[in-house]
C-alpha cells in the first residue's frame, strides 16, 4: 500500500524546500522517496522530480492559448489533469510502493473552495494510495495577530475542503527568535488557546480595530475557529534532523504507516532512531528550544553531533553537511546528507 504526502501552503511557505529536504531526510533514514511536481508553474526544481506535471501541461502554454491569468491558468491546469487522470495514474503505477510527496502550487482557491485538486487526491485514494494533507505556514505570521487570525482561517478552511488526515505545520520557527518579541508563548499560537486573549493585541494593531463593528467580527471569528476546535500546529526548521524527525512521526501517525521490510534489519543509527520514542520532541520545549535558548540548543545539538561523527569514525549512516549547499536561501543551510553505512547494525532475533 503506497503512502504520500500532499504538501499545501501559501506562496513563500516553503513547499518545495520542505519537499526537497524531506526527500533527503528520508533517503538518510532509508525510506524510498519521489516528489511529484504538482505546479505548472514551476519549471526549477531543487529536488529530483519524478513525476512532473508540466510534461502534460505547462503554465506558460494556458496563458498565451487561453488568454488566462497566473491564477486562472493554475485553475485550469488542475482541472485539465482531473480529466486526464491516466497519466497521472500510470506514472505513478511507475513508481511502485514508493512514499510519494506531491509538491503543490500556492494558490490557495486550490485548496479552499476549487474542487479539482481534492477530486484528484480522492481518485488516488480509490487507487490504493494512504494520504495525508501536510498544510505549511511561515512562522512569520505569529508576528501580527492579524495575520495569525487570517491564518486560522485558511487553515480550517483547507481541513473542512480537503477532508484528509491534516497536518499543519509552522515553518521556519529557527527564524521565530530574529522577530519582535510575541506576546504569548508559542504553545499559546500551537495548540490555538483561547483567542479572547488575542482580541486585546488585535485591537492594538489598527486603530479601525478598535471599533465596536470590528471588535464583534473579531469575536465572531475567533468563536468560529474555537468551536471547530480542529487546528492546531506542528513546528518545523527543515534544516534540523530532530525537527524533522518529529514531524515525519507525526505524518506517520496520522496516515498509519507501518515500516515495510525495506526498513528492517540491519538498520543506520537515524533508521533507528525514528523507532525510538525518546527521539520525539517534547511540545512543552518548543518555547525554549526556538525562542528562549536557541542558540543554547543549536550549540548542543551541534556538539551531539560532532561527538557521534568522532565515535564512528566520522560517518553515521545519516548526514553530512553538503547535502544543501549554500545559497541565498539560508533555510536549505546546513541540512546534513545521506552518507554510506554507518557500522551500526541491528539484529533482531525472533523467538
Amino acid at each position: 500500500m503506497p503512502f504520500g504526502q500532499l504538501v499545501l501552503g501559501s506562496p513563500g511557505s516553503g513547499k518545495s524546500t520542505y519537499c526537497d529536504g524531506m526527500h533527503q531526510f528520508m533517503s538518510a533514514i532509508g525510506r524510498e522517496c519521489s516528489v511529484v511536481n504538482l505546479d505548472p508553474a514551476n519549471d526549477k526544481t531543487n529536488y529530483p522530480c519524478a513525476l512532473d506535471i508540466r510534461d502534460l501541461i505547462t503554465l506558460e502554454e494556458i496563458m498565451s492559448d487561453d488568454q488566462l491569468g497566473p491564477n486562472g491558468g493554475i485553475l485550469y491546469a488542475f482541472e485539465e489533469l482531473e480529466n486526464n487522470m491516466e497519466w497521472l495514474e500510470n506514472g505513478l503505477k511507475e513508481l511502485g510502493d514508493s512514499y510519494i510527496l506531491f509538491d503543490c502550487p500556492g494558490q490557495v482557491e486550490l485548496y479552499t473552495h476549487h474542487n479539482s485538486l481534492r477530486n484528484i487526491f480522492f481518485k488516488l485514494q480509490k487507487m490504493g494510495y494512504r494520504l495525508v494533507a501536510v498544510h505549511l505556514s511561515d512562522s512569520f505570521c505569529l508576528t501580527q495577530p492579524s495575520l495569525y487570525i487570517s491564518n486560522l482561517l485558511l487553515t480550517l478552511r483547507a481541513m473542512l475542503q480537503m477532508d484528509l488526515p491534516h497536518i499543519n505545520v509552522l515553518t521556519k520557527i529557527d527564524k521565530i527568535s530574529s522577530y519582535d518579541p510575541l506576546p504569548f508563548n508559542l504553545d499559546y499560537y500551537t495548540e490555538v488557546q483561547d483567542l479572547s486573549y488575542l482580541l486585546a493585541y488585535l485591537e492594538e494593531e489598527s486603530p479601525a480595530m478598535r471599533s465596536d463593528k470590528f471588535r464583534r467580527l473579531n469575536e465572531a471569528v475567533a468563536n468560529l475557529v474555537e468551536n471547530f476546535a480542529l487546528v492546531r500546529f506542528e513546528v518545523l526548521a527543515v534544516e534540523n534532523k530532530k525537527s524533522m524527525m518529529h514531524l515525519l512521526r507525526v505524518i506517520d501517525r496520522a496516515g498509519g504507516y507501518v515500516f515495510g521490510g525495506a526498513e528492517g534489519a540491519n538498520d543506520t543509527v537515524w533508521q533507528v532512531a525514528m523507532r525510538n520514542e525518546a527521539s520525539m520532541m517534547e511540545i512543552q520545549d518548543i518555547q525554549e528550544r526556538w525562542v528562549d535558548a536557541k542558540e543554547e540548543y543549536d550549540a548542543a545539538e551541534d556538539k551531539e553531533w560532532e561527538e557521534q561523527q568522532r565515535r564512528t569514525g566520522g560517518d553515521t549512516g545519516a548526514t553530512t553537511p553538503d547535502l544543501i549547499p549554500d545559497d541565498d536561501d539560508d533555510e536549505f543551510d546546513g541540512m546534513p546528507p545521506p552518507t554510506g553505512d554507518s557500522g551500526v547494525k541491528v539484529i533482531r532475533k525472533y523467538q
